[in-house]
Formats: structure tokens, C-alpha cells, sequence
């Protein structure tokens, strides 16, 4: 019975969760987020949330740098660690600044604390055995 509750029948492998997490957030951010907002472009860069004051247009164009080409290298584990922290930093002005650093009520921003805190741990831990950095050296 022990055996069940402590999971103890699963193996414990790492780098098995680092895939995991590179591949979960990464592909979420980039089907979900970032790929709307890359074929909205033109609609969307006249009234997207200019938080740094570089404008509308430049602010969406940082942001799907992130949410796309970034999370896209996540998911396979290339710069792993840089692209970590592109999405970090993109998901801090989301919750922050765009959202007020609210968790609950209308406009929150909890969705964006909890993406950054899976691409902060990954600054932390890297891409994992699974990762193109790994067969790189690097």
C-alpha cells in the first residue's frame, strides 16, 4: 500500500519533468498565446498595452518574440536558459505592470505569475538531459 502513496512504482527521472515543463509552458505560451497574437498582428497593434512606453506596435512585436520564437526554442531545449528568460521577464510586465500584480478579480493576472514562475525555474535548472543545449555542450 505504501507503494501506491508514495508513487514509488513511477521512476523518478528529472530530466523527464524538465521535459515536461519545457514542453507544457512552451507549447501553451506558443499555441495559445503567442500564435493569436503573431496572425493578429495588424489588428492587434494599434491598441495592445504599451507598458514600457515604446509603443503599441513595438510592445506586441517584444511580446510575440517571447510568446513565439521563445517558446519555440523552449520546447526544444535550445537556449533554453535565455529563452527562459525572455518569458520570464514577459510574463513579470504582464503580472506587474499589465495587471497590477492582481490574483484575483476581473483583468488578474495569475495565469501570467504562474507561466513565470515555470520559466524561472527553468533559468534555474536548464533544459535537461531531452534538450538540444545538452547535445550541444552547452
Amino acid at each position: 500500500m505504501n507503494k501506491f502513496l508514495t508513487f514509488s512504482f513511477l521512476p523518478k527521472s528529472s530530466d523527464l519533468a524538465l521535459l515536461l515543463l519545457r514542453v507544457g509552458f512552451g507549447g501553451y505560451m506558443l499555441i495559445f498565446h503567442g500564435w493569436g497574437k503573431l496572425l493578429g498582428w495588424s489588428k492587434l497593434s494599434g491598441g495592445f498595452p504599451d507598458p514600457l512606453g515604446v509603443s503599441s506596435p513595438v510592445s506586441l512585436s517584444l511580446t510575440i518574440l517571447a510568446e513565439v520564437l521563445a517558446a519555440a526554442l523552449l520546447i526544444l531545449g535550445l537556449y533554453t536558459r535565455l529563452s527562459a528568460f525572455l518569458l520570464t521577464i514577459t510574463m513579470g510586465v504582464a503580472f506587474f505592470i499589465v495587471h497590477g500584480g492582481r490574483f484575483a478579480g476581473e483583468g488578474n493576472g495569475e495565469m501570467a505569475f504562474l507561466y513565470g514562475l515555470g520559466f524561472l525555474a527553468l533559468i534555474f535548472t536548464g533544459g535537461g538531459r531531452f534538450a538540444i543545449d545538452r547535445k550541444l555542450g552547452q
